[in-house]
């Protein structure tokens, strides 16, 4: 089976500084790695990117964004994306993985951060002139750490880490106030089904199933992914098989009836048939599309 590519931090550096992070300027990043980034990929870390300067489109699992001076993007592990750029991009990125940040802070998690914390949550922010400006110099302090060689160098960066993510989701939090989930108990809950979709959905597609294995009943659970992101729980398990077939369908090589299989789909007329419900065009006509 062809999947899309998953990238590691390893990949990035030929002699690494740290084995579970990695900083660069954008504008070395895509040069040095032009034949990994430009087509669709996924990490198996969390990314975060400032934009400083540059024009073009950012298509985060099938949803397009626009790049701009004081565009912010986070990744999670898992997700696809791809860049095209209509003008010379430039500003900073730094990659990590989740042991990396959580491992140094006892009591903090990476799904705290409203960025991080649901899949439905916008992975983009836009920040004022002023504030890019001022994360600019965060992101250059960051990256300059990473290639020094000085005591308590780890120490450091975490802590830079975590003052930038702290200061985004300030700005985060100001701009999207309706994307973030009023109940502490709420959010974890949701976070829970999240991973238990992520691991189970190829085969398991129903409600039921996935209150059964939070203790709690359906109803409940509807409650609470309607209070959270104004879904139900069934439409966010479809919208995950959904945006699996999509992945497959435009990144892989398998065949359409070969998709239907690795979705948990009897045959490919029920598949074909679910899919168009969605998305109003068949798999067929959206694989033409991209």
């Amino acid at each position: 089976m062809k999947t899309i590519p998953i990238l590691n931090i390893q990949q990035f550096e030929e002699i690494q500084p740290l084995d579970d992070f990695y900083s660069n300027d954008l504008k070395s990043h895509l040069h040095k790695n032009s034949s990994l980034v430009y087509k669709p990929h996924k990490h198996n870390f969390y990314l975060c990117i400032l934009f400083t300067e540059g024009s073009g489109i950012h298509e985060i699992d099938f949803n397009a964004y626009t790049v701009k001076p004081g565009s912010v993007f986070f990744l999670k592990p898992g997700q696809t994306h791809s860049w095209k750029f209509d003008s010379p991009p430039k500003g900073y990125l730094f990659f990590h993985t989740q042991d990396f940040y959580e491992l140094s802070f006892s009591n903090r998690l990476l799904h705290q951060f409203p960025f991080y914390f649901s899949q439905k949550n916008t992975p983009s922010l836009e920040l004022t002139e002023t504030k890019t400006s001022e994360m600019y110099y965060k992101f250059k302090e960051l990256n300059t750490e990473y290639y020094q060689k000085l005591p308590y160098k780890e120490i450091k960066i975490t802590s830079l880490i975590n003052t930038i993510y702290i200061d985004l989701a300030r700005c985060y939090i100001d701009s999207k106030p309706k994307e973030i989930a009023t109940s502490l108990r709420y959010i974890e809950t949701l976070r829970s089904l999240e991973k238990e979709i992520e691991s189970s959905y190829l085969h398991e597609k129903s409600a039921n199933y996935y209150a059964n294995k939070l203790n709690i009943s359906s109803k409940h659970l509807n409650r609470i992914v309607k209070t959270t992101v104004g879904k139900t729980t069934t439409e966010l398990i479809s919208e995950r098989v959904l945006l699996e077939a999509k992945r497959l369908i435009v990144h892989s090589k398998n065949s359409l009836s070969s998709i239907s299989e690795i979705l948990g789909f009897e045959d490919y007329a029920y598949f074909s048939k679910v899919f168009k419900s969605k998305t109003k065009i068949t798999p067929l006509a959206f694989k033409k599309k991209y």
